[in-house]
């Protein structure tokens, strides 16, 4: 494992630029739950075991429409939790990594928790491909808006997994609100915030041109392979180098790093060995 730890330090001292991919798996060493099987979705929300609900069943806008107090309970339990939980301290050393790069970072992450941001990554550097918690839209939706949470607060009913109170509205026709995430089968997720974010990756790829690229991967998973199809195809079209960090599923293509380790400990020793 050594080797590879200095591998993966070579490659980043070799590189011009950072591209941190990340799924899940970096958040929990923050102590953010795995949701990781249906084990994993329980041992976080005890009262979904109890009614047999999956996280894949859970993260479906259909519970919007058929139980709005429910589905924000899920939501806003999330919300809640995201917004109290202190990033690990491999977030940083990632931050000071990519601003000490000649042409600096990029952040792609399939995470909606905003804890880049909150680690204090720019957020005009930052990709959430599939949307963010801290951002609303109609659940029809009535118009492609989207607008931030910040003002929102819900309570939950941590037995019964249900929302209390008022829920939020939509700030044009007064319907339900939900967060701007993109869930299975879900047909009204608005996708103009992400999109643009992708937009502004691309052209800072654009202007890298042939300049070497490192990726930094961390934490996601083969389920949902968002993160790891787009490390994997820049590595095909870019010429660029893949450092994959990820306890369970840490196979790369030939020449790439593979580190079977968790997030926090995988980003110190890398680290140390710069």
């Amino acid at each position: 494992m050594e080797r590879e730890i200095t591998d993966a330090a070579e490659k980043i001292n070799e590189a011009d630029a950072l591209l941190i991919g990340a799924g899940a798996g970096i958040g929990v060493d923050s102590g953010l739950p795995d949701f990781r099987g249906n084990k994993g979705f329980w041992k976080a929300y005890p009262p979904m075991k109890k009614l047999g609900v999956s996280f894949s069943d859970m993260a479906n806008p259909v519970w919007f429409e058929e139980k709005p107090y429910f589905a924000w309970g899920f939501y806003g339990h999330r919300l809640n939790l995201y917004r109290k939980t202190t990033p690990h301290h491999g977030f940083e050393q990632l931050l000071q990594l990519g601003r000490n790069m000649p042409d600096e970072y990029f952040v792609y992450t399939s995470n909606v928790d905003g804890q880049f941001q909150k680690a204090g990554f720019d957020p005009e550097r930052i990709v959430e491909a599939h949307g963010s918690i801290h951002h609303l839209q109609c659940v029809r939706p009535c118009t492609d808006s989207i607008w931030k949470a910040d003002d929102i607060g819900i309570h939950v009913n941590e037995e019964t997994m249900e929302a209390k109170g008022s829920l939020p509205e939509c700030q044009y026709c007064n319907n339900i609100a939900r967060p701007n995430i993109l869930m299975f089968s879900d047909w009204a997720w608005i996708p103009q915030r992400s999109a643009e974010q992708e937009q502004r990756m691309q052209e800072w790829l654009d202007e890298l041109g042939n300049k070497k690229l490192v990726i930094i991967e961390i934490g996601a998973g083969s389920a949902v392979p968002t993160v790891r199809v787009m490390s994997e195809r820049l590595v095909s079209i870019r010429n660029a180098d893949l450092i994959r960090i990820n306890p369970r599923e840490s196979g790369v293509p030939k020449g790439q790093v593979s580190l079977a380790r968790g997030a926090a400990d995988a980003i110190d020793k890398i680290m140390n060995a710069l």
